[in-house]
């Protein structure tokens, strides 16, 4: 084989690698017992009830009714503060995605045949969710985060609530077939056992 071909794959796996290990450096992971029911069922979802004001504090418009109403130094203060702003809603957002991840846990580990989110499917989606925060965090940084970005993670939080949500429901659902069935087998003086 040619060294000059393995080169740049050597170096493209060894970036991979770091860029990995990047984005797991600042996941700080609570076992689960220590966590309890009433925590993983206590906390809302801030992500979707903000989502309007990060929409209009990285409107372009915005920021040019600004510049033409307030001047450059106006413009570049508020663009500052605001990004900042879209920084702390991007944390909120990693704590609402941990959260849900913790919940996704929690039913697998109570209920095993329904598993809400596969092991792989939560790796695959914790991925995809830090590389999109780091992203965002670096063009925010260089001062080119775009709605998209930001919306495109908050959907994903949001997709993820909504399939915890339905399995949560499923659960319900099986748990009161499940009593129902017991009482009417109690009614007729069956022994279940």
């Amino acid at each position: 084989m040619n060294l000059l071909f393995l080169l740049p794959i050597g170096a493209l796996v060894l970036l991979l690698v770091g860029l990995f290990l990047w984005s797991l450096f600042g996941i700080r992971k609570k076992p689960l017992n220590q966590s309890g029911i009433t925590e993983l069922e206590g906390k809302e979802q801030c992500h979707a009830t903000h989502c309007p004001q990060i929409r209009q504090a990285l409107d372009p418009a915005d920021f040019a009714y600004l510049a033409a109403a307030g001047g450059a130094k106006l413009a570049r203060n508020v663009r500052r503060e605001r990004r900042r702003v879209v920084n702390d809603y991007l944390v909120a957002l990693r704590g609402d995605f941990d959260h849900l991840l913790r919940l996704a846990r929690a039913i697998a580990v109570l209920s095993p045949e329904v598993v809400a989110v596969h092991e792989f499917e939560r790796l695959r989606l914790t991925l995809e969710f830090q590389w999109r925060c780091r992203l965002i965090g670096l063009r925010l940084m260089l001062g080119a985060a775009t709605l998209p970005q930001v919306s495109g993670v908050s959907d994903l939080v949001s997709h993820l609530a909504v399939r915890l949500e339905n399995t949560l429901k499923e659960l319900g659902e099986r748990a009161a077939l499940a009593a129902e069935l017991a009482s009417s087998l109690d009614r007729r003086n069956l022994n279940t056992v």
